[in-house]
């Protein structure tokens, strides 16, 4: 029986790495690539960095293939559809990988940024590809530290405060206003830098920029990595500059941000 090890890997710091993925890293035999193209070539290059850092005497084999384009531009209701069939195209890559690249008997290991649990597909496409019943294999999952927790520890704070709950979202729930009964949100997947919506003075739902305080942080863990924090009033414009400098000079970005709103606001 093929096995499958699903690694989470960290924010990008390569100490990160948990002992228990580096135990999984080391009994494996191909890992599992997809390349992003070239602006994003420093991510592939990230992972093998940390092959290369943990497996230093271990022979191995690295697999790549180009991953799929995803429909960015679909909204509304045409979202959920577009990106069913950018996972359906991966899960396509994946089962063609598995089926003639990974032996009987060998183990394979996808690395997967962050936490495999949190807004990452890996399992979803796993669980479909088993489905298909073309090829047969079994996986493991290690967890690894999330762009979350990095960036809370980077920033000295917690999640949550006493009593008080904590919720990760998205830019495009965040979008649709402020969860209610929750003054900690973590917003992940945010394109638009929708926490300018909180701004001003009387942003949406009468939220009062100067109320909420902003832990932003970009390419959490790697050399890159750029942080802010302060009320959001004030940090925002500087958010924003930050942004688009670092956009323009790597072509991408990643970034989270935990938005704090203090008692007695809204």
């Amino acid at each position: 029986m093929r096995k499958i090890h699903v690694i989470g890997i960290g924010a990008g710091d390569p100490d990160q790495l948990t002992l228990q993925a580096v135990k999984a890293l080391r009994g494996t035999d191909v890992f599992f690539i997809l390349d992003k193209g070239e602006v994003k070539a420093d991510l592939t290059g990230l992972r093998r960095d940390m092959l290369d850092a943990h497996l230093p005497e271990r022979t191995y084999r690295v697999v790549e293939a180009r991953d799929p384009e995803r429909d960015r531009s679909a909204g509304g209701a045409a979202y959920s559809p577009a990106v069913g069939d950018w996972r359906s195209a991966r899960a396509d890559i994946y089962e063609r990988l598995i089926a003639e690249e990974l032996g009987e008997g060998e183990v394979g290991a996808f690395l997967v940024w962050g936490d495999p649990s949190l807004y990452d597909s890996t399992l979803g496409i796993l669980e479909e590809v088993l489905a298909r019943g073309v090829v047969a294999f079994e996986y493991d999952v290690v967890p690894g530290i999330s762009s979350v927790s990095a960036l809370v520890a980077r920033h000295r704070t917690g999640l949550n405060r006493v009593a008080r709950p904590v919720q990760i979202t998205t830019g495009r729930r965040l979008a649709e206003g402020f969860p209610e009964g929750v003054d900690d949100v973590v917003v992940m997947l945010d394109a638009h830098q929708t926490f300018r919506q909180y701004a001003d003075q009387d942003g949406q739902d009468g939220q009062d920029g100067q109320n909420i305080d902003i832990y932003w942080g970009a390419y959490i863990g790697t050399p890159d990595e750029i942080l802010v924090s302060g009320p959001l009033a004030e940090a925002a414009p500087r958010i924003e500059r930050l942004r688009a400098e670092a956009r323009e000079r790597k072509g991408w970005i990643m970034d989270t941000y935990l938005l704090r709103r203090n008692p007695g606001d809204g």
